[in-house]
């Protein structure tokens, strides 16, 4: 699905990261790599074949759009390093891409082994009218790109039934995207009369009209 925003073009995928045409840049935010092997080390039952799904879908949203640049907009990586940072590194390596990181409150990884990967790091970053953070922010004339809250929306259908999905929340000034990780869970909002939601839903993004 095509958007635009303040005169831009953004292309948001189901996987949940957002493509911004004109600047080459692929927004992701809430990756959440290691949390797979967190939850194992911990006792929690998570095939070990869980690990590279992060990987495999980096890679196939990289072979879909001619991205530059990607910009992580916080909690790319979940606790402390563990073998997964291996193959973050490695992965780094391949893409050849430049890597910005926004830091999230889940980036506790020194900053010198980012450094050291060729990661630039910034606590929020502006470009040109648009505000990238990690939490959800607000501020005057800028439009906010932001994660950490892992945006879901609950649908109710006819038979009482309800359906769970992950989206793009979007209000007036202000974009939180939805994790791009798995096993991230959602959190789920209540849209009001001017927000737009913008739901991931079998391999299609999709408006859902208030």
């Amino acid at each position: 699905m095509k958007i635009t925003i303040n005169k831009q073009s953004f292309i948001l995928h189901p996987c949940g990261a957002a493509f911004w045409e004109e600047k080459k840049i692929l927004l992701i935010s809430d990756l959440h790599l290691g949390k797979v092997s967190h939850f194992r080390k911990h006792g929690m039952a998570i095939p070990e074949k869980a690990i590279p799904e992060n990987f495999n879908r980096l890679n196939n949203i990289l072979e879909l759009f001619d991205a530059e640049t990607i910009i992580f907009l916080g909690d790319l990586f979940h606790s402390k390093m563990n073998k997964e940072w291996n193959l973050f590194s490695d992965w780094t390596k391949r893409i050849k891409k430049q890597i910005i990181l926004v830091e999230g409150n889940h980036d506790i990884i020194s900053k010198k082994n980012y450094i050291d990967l060729h990661i630039e790091i910034y606590s929020e970053l502006i470009i040109d009218d648009f505000l990238l953070t990690h939490h959800p922010t607000e501020r005057e004339n800028l439009f906010n790109f932001c994660g950490h809250i892992h945006p879901g929306i609950k649908l109710k259908g006819l038979g009482k039934q309800f359906l769970s999905l992950s989206c793009f929340f979007r209000k007036t000034n202000q974009m939180i995207f939805p994790a791009f990780g798995e096993f991230t869970g959602n959190f789920y909002l209540i849209p009001e009369e001017n927000d737009k939601v913008y739901a991931l839903a079998k391999g299609e993004v999709i408006e859902i009209k208030n």
